[in-house]
Parts: structure tokens; sequence; C-alpha cells
């Protein structure tokens, strides 16, 4: 961590820790928002004292799911009158928006909040909450709800009324990379198109002699999802179908995920996306996701430290953030990685080793991990009485709070470790050891954030990324 100062709202921000590049776009000295954050769990209290449902419902998620109910808000409805106390934590108006009736909608556009939409309502409280499930019909069906969604299946944005009590309303919303508040019909052709695009990820080809080749088949097939559902339905597509991947390869994650399920809620929570890329291919990896949509945010160039950068990349009409890796040299801080191509290196850092082993996470691989937001203690505990361990914390702060789960030892094919140890990558005890027990493959990542805070630690992560080397003993138990 570089630091501290003070941030938008009064509270602390804390440094990305990046060097200076005049072409990543904004400041990513993200702040701590802890009067924002307080101000709407004040609101958030209120309307849980008001609707025995929504209570019931978020000791549930508590219990069952080890997540906070807080996380699973899409928006609340505050009147008018909240805007200024608002505004002066923060919020601006999130222009552009569509809303029902033409209300102003609010947003935080430095922290992970939840939006606000103003509406005349009783008093200075929310007049409805609304939860964002991935699904909202099997939201309606795991609580065998009454009712009708609004919205036609696949459709940009589905909503429906969970329960209504005290004139305060917990509703359930279902987006499809639509950042506004009215629902709308699908178009002529629209309903074959969303199907076409999902079975095109699902069924793409991910195994390949050459690399390049798999590349090149993505590309053309983005090209054909572009044509058919625009750039914003294919990101959400394919990262529904990425998750899908890495969840079949982790058994954190299918444990994790039939728990949430059991609430109707899925994949919901989910705060970023990482995968681990070669040198050779980060800038193909890169172009793909600027053609999907997405802008850079930070860039980390741990170098000598740690021997590894990243590029952190948003899409905000989706709402996914994708955090790439890739080994670099000690001479190569200076190098934007995410538009020059690196050369070969001399030697494999832990995320090179990884591709080498088990592939690009792009392609065969899949992710190396999905980090989602959770209470980060509770979560360790029930995790832990399924018998899925937790490794020690590499964030431990008031405001990012980051753990693996136990990491999923995947098999190793001789012809993978062969190559590696013909170039000299790696040794002969090395080789027969990953080829007779395998090695670290993918993690589920437990993280809680609070104050908003947007971003990560560079020092942090360092530390996992060294702790999860295939070479060295990869699991800490946890604390006792």
């Amino acid at each position: 961590m570089s630091g501290t100062n003070k941030g938008v709202d009064g509270g602390e921000k804390m440094s990305s820790g990046r060097e200076a590049s005049p072409d990543v776009p904004g400041n990513f000295d993200w702040p701590v928002a802890y009067e924002a954050e307080r101000m709407l769990q004040e609101q958030v209290a209120a309307f849980l004292s008001m609707n025995n449902i929504a209570r019931r419902l978020s000791g549930r998620m508590r219990e069952e799911t080890g997540t906070d109910f807080f996380e699973w808000i899409d928006h609340l409805v505050l009147p008018p009158e909240s805007e200024k106390p608002l505004r002066d934590v923060g919020f601006v108006a999130d222009e552009g928006v569509e809303t029902p009736l033409g209300e102003m909608a609010l947003h935080h556009p430095r922290a992970t909040l939840p939006r606000v939409l103003l509406r005349p309502g009783p008093e200075r409280r929310p007049s409805a909450i609304a939860l964002r499930p991935e699904s909202v019909a099997d939201f309606m069906a795991r609580h065998d709800l009454d009712g009708e969604i609004e919205g036609a299946p696949l459709s940009r944005y589905r909503r429906l009324l969970v329960s209504d009590e005290n004139g305060a309303r917990l509703e359930a919303v279902e987006r499809h990379a639509y950042r506004g508040f009215t629902p709308a019909p699908l178009r002529p052709g629209e309903l074959e198109a969303l199907v076409r695009v999902k079975e095109l990820w699902r069924t793409r080809k991910r195994i390949f002699a050459n690399d390049g080749e798999g590349f090149e088949l993505a590309g053309r097939l983005l090209g054909e999802s572009l044509a058919l559902v625009g750039r914003d339905r294919t990101c959400q597509i394919f990262f529904e179908e990425e998750r899908a991947y890495w969840e079949r390869r982790n058994r954190a994650a299918r444990t994790q995920k039939f728990r949430q399920d059991q609430l109707g809620l899925g994949w919901g929570n989910h705060d970023h996306h990482t995968f681990r890329c070669s040198r050779g291919h980060f800038v193909d990896l890169t172009e793909f996701l600027l053609r999907l949509g997405f802008e850079k945010r930070e860039r980390y160039y741990a170098g000598s430290e740690a021997g590894w950068g990243a590029q952190i990349s948003e899409q905000s009409m989706a709402g996914i953030v994708v955090f790439a890796d890739v080994d670099l040299m000690p001479d190569e801080i200076q190098v934007d990685f995410s538009i020059n191509r690196l050369p070969s290196a001399p030697r494999l850092g832990t995320v090179g080793l990884w591709v080498g082993l088990h592939g690009e996470s792009f392609l065969e691989a899949g992710m190396h991990h999905l980090e989602a937001r959770f209470d980060f203690p509770l979560l360790r505990e029930q995790l832990a009485a399924q018998g899925i361990k937790t490794m020690n914390p590499f964030s431990d702060f008031e405001f990012l709070r980051q753990a693996f789960t136990e990491g999923e030892r995947w098999p190793v094919s001789r012809k993978r470790a062969e190559r590696l140890l013909s170039a000299r990558w790696i040794t002969t005890e090395q080789c027969e050891k990953f080829i007779n027990e395998g090695a670290l493959g993918s993690h589920l990542e437990n993280l809680q954030r609070h104050g908003g805070f947007k971003g990560f630690n560079q020092k942090s992560v360092s530390a996992v990324i060294a702790a999860t080397d295939p070479r060295l003993s990869h699991f800490q138990p946890a604390a006792a």
C-alpha cells in the first residue's frame, strides 16, 4: 500500500500503487466512503424494521449463504429530500439512465455502493429496496412467491414484487447489461439471437495445439455475437459462461453456488473475475476485452518485487470487472503490457508456470478464481463445516478482506510438464511431481468490502500470488 489521504466524503482513500501512465484514464486512488455507506446502511436498517419478509431473508442470507443483505441490493428508493445528504457524501446524478416516472437516479462513481432512485414517499426512509439475484424466476420459485414478473424472459430489465409491508416494498430485479429501471419488450428476432449467442460461448472450443488458434476462433465468435446482440449483451453472456466453466472445475465454487441457489440468488454477488495469461497472449486478451466494451482501470507493476503485473478493466453496462495477471521481468515495470506484446522470458514466474501447467485462463484452464462478496468470517466458518478450508487472509484491512479457499488440485498432462522441462523452466523432480500429483488450479475468493472501497491492494496481491506458486507448498491452513 503506497499511502492514504482524504477521499471525496472525508474518508481515507487508498492508493492503487500503480505507476502513472498517460494512456490509463482516471485517477484510481479509490476513496473509502464510510459516510456514504453508513447513510445507506441506516436506511436499510430502517427498512428491515418495517418489512418482516425482508428481515427474515436477511437472516437466511447470513445463516445459509454467508452473505450480507446489503451486498445484494441493486437500489433503494428514497424521497427527494435525500438528494442533498447523498450528494454531500459523494453521490452524483446517474446521467442518461431511464426511470419509470422520470425520477432522478444517483450513484457513487468512486465506490461499490447501491444506487438510489429519488421518488416522493413517506418521510425520510426507503419506500422500496430492490435486490438483484441473477434470475428473478429462480428467486420467485425458491421462495414460492405469488404475483407476476414484469418484463419478458431475457429482456433487459425484469422486476418482481416480493412483499409490501408498512409501505416498505421489497422487490427483486434482474438485469441484462442495462443500467436503467424500465422494462422493455424484446425486439423481433432478439430472443433467438440471445439463445444463439449463449450457445456459441457455451460450446466454444477451448483446447488447441496452438493457443493462437483459440484466440482467433474467439475473435470470430465475438464478431458474430456482436452482430447478433451487441456489445453489452455479449459481454454479459460471455461471463455467465466463463463462470459456469470455472464452477465445473472447482468444488468450493459448486458448493457455494448450490448454497446461494437455494435462495434463488445465483452469482449476483460476484466482485471480479481473474484470468492468468501468458506473456505472448496478454495483448490478445486485452484486445478481446476492449471489443467487449471494457475500459482500463488500474495497471499494476509489481516488477522486481513480485514478478507479476496486472491490468484491471471494467465493463460498466454489464457490471463486470476483470483482473488479468501476467509475468513481468524486473526491467519491464515501465512497459504498458496491455498494448505491447511481451517477448519470451528467461524464466517463469507464478503466473507463467500456472499457464504452462494448465493452459490459458481464456482457453483450456478457465478462470483462476472468481471473487465474490461475503460476510468474511462467516463464510470461512460455513465452508469449513462443508469440509472446505480457507487460506490465511492476504488482505485484512477494515475496508478490504480477502482470502482464497484451498486450491483445487488439477491433473497436469505429461505433454505439458515435459514441454516445461525441455525448456528448462522446471526441474526433473518438479516435472515428475506435477505429473504424479497435479498442481493447484483454481480457487473461490472470499472478499468483504467496507466503505464502498472499489480498489485492490498490490502488496497483498503479491503475497497471495507468491503463496500459490505451484513449486511451493501451496496450502496454508486457516489461522486458529
